[in-house]
């Protein structure tokens, strides 16, 4: 199948990047249905093409006489936004639409004037979005097309209420409304069809599930040693690059201090960093000027780094999806690529939640020159049971006067 056979114009097809020869599996499915305006609840694999499956037909439906903005597109992080209007933009940018990105850490007064110089395309994360609605200072009177890009985080508690009032600022008659993730739970379906009228579902893959290419590697290790443990496999499998996720912020940088001790070309990049600083280190990193960059959860979702080879989880996430996201920055458009995460006994829950998500065995393995010396927690507290008479002796010898001083 080709791509002027789903429906798109010649114009789009003929700006589409060389490279893309026929449409993956998502963007064979949605095309269609998004260019037949119905709304759509679409789920797919990480690295499966969802941007072009919602943006061809978004640009295609753009009007020459439309005043305003006519698609908007809310995605969950600053990175992904600007990666989203990036991809969008090589194809609009050549049949003279003009794509525009509004996020935090940017001049408000400036986003509104590339706006209003003609803005047809507006890709948005949630909390500057509805900044700017509230103030009555973006033109979505005639907005034809909403899409929630990794609708799962956008749906959930984190975003939700920011979602539901931005929908509000909206127009509703002949709005169609489009989410695309790769994963979502049951809960968050049932939100999903509060915004959505009558949608079209379209599972290209089963959800929730992991790229086959991808060589999923999980070694158990003692929680102290997994910083030891990951400067062994950075610097024994010589990877070209990789992209090494961490929970906590605080911990970010200071792992990648100690990479950076063991002589690795490393970067730290998380929520508290500034808005240009994380841009630079991601275009760094996209361009191969650092080996290894250090990440918060910040960029586990949507971001395309061309032929990454390995992604290592030194922390399980606490939430199942997540490893999903995460594992899924490698082995993208067909490639191959591995994920290798670190386990101690302390995350046996996360990894238990992991397993089930994904249907898969995920069996862990030793690493050579780090034994396990840690024991798995029986559950009990260390400590014994609190004497609670005992508490109360002492409470009332203090309100009497005190302990008597023994003699010397």
């Amino acid at each position: 199948m080709t791509f002027s056979q789903l429906g798109l114009s010649p114009s789009i097809v003929d700006a589409l990047p060389t490279s893309l020869k026929h449409p993956t599996p998502i963007q064979a499915l949605a095309i269609p249905v998004a260019l037949s305006k119905n709304d759509v609840l679409a789920l797919a694999q990480t690295g499966s093409g969802k941007t072009l499956a919602f943006g061809l037909p978004l640009i295609e439906s753009l009007t020459n006489n439309a005043q305003g903005i006519e698609a908007l597109v809310i995605v969950p992080t600053r990175e992904l936004a600007q990666q989203v209007s990036s991809s969008l933009a090589e194809i609009a940018k050549p049949l003279g639409q003009q794509i525009v990105t509004l996020c935090g850490g940017v001049d408000q007064s400036a986003q509104v004037a590339h706006v209003n110089q003609g803005a047809r395309i507006v890709v948005a994360t949630p909390g500057r979005l509805l900044d700017l609605l509230e103030q009555q200072l973006l033109p979505v009177n005639h907005l034809q097309s909403l899409v929630l890009d990794e609708a799962d985080r956008l749906l959930d508690m984190g975003f939700l209420k920011d979602i539901e009032k931005i929908v509000t600022h909206l127009p509703r008659e002949n709005r169609q409304t489009m989410m695309f993730s790769a994963t979502l739970a049951p809960k968050l379906e049932k939100l999903a069809q509060k915004i959505l009228q009558h949608p079209q579902k379209i599972e290209a893959n089963e959800a929730n599930t992991v790229v086959e290419n991808i060589n999923e590697q999980l070694y158990l290790t003692n929680k102290g040693s997994k910083a030891k443990a990951l400067i062994a496999l950075l610097t024994e499998n010589n990877w070209q690059q990789a992209l090494v996720f961490i929970n906590a912020k605080d911990s970010v940088d200071s792992v990648a201090k100690k990479l950076k001790k063991a002589g690795l070309n490393v970067a730290a990049l998380h929520g508290e960093k500034a808005q240009s600083e994380r841009q630079q280190t991601l275009a760094d990193f996209h361009n191969k000027k650092l080996n290894v960059l250090v990440a918060t959860d910040v960029l586990a979702r949507g971001i395309d780094i061309d032929s990454l080879p390995v992604v290592i989880n030194l922390d399980l996430p606490d939430n199942a999806p997540v490893y999903v996201h995460r594992v899924g920055r490698t082995a993208r458009a067909g490639k191959s690529g591995v994920a290798i995460s670190l386990v101690c006994h302390g995350e046996a829950k996360a990894l238990a939640a992991i397993r089930t998500l994904t249907k898969r065995e995920l069996p862990l393995q030793s690493l050579e020159n780090f034994p396990v010396t840690d024991k798995p927690s029986a559950g009990e507290s260390k400590r014994g049971p609190k004497d609670k008479k005992a508490n109360r002796r002492t409470a009332k010898r203090k309100q009497a006067g005190g302990f008597k001083k023994k003699p010397s």
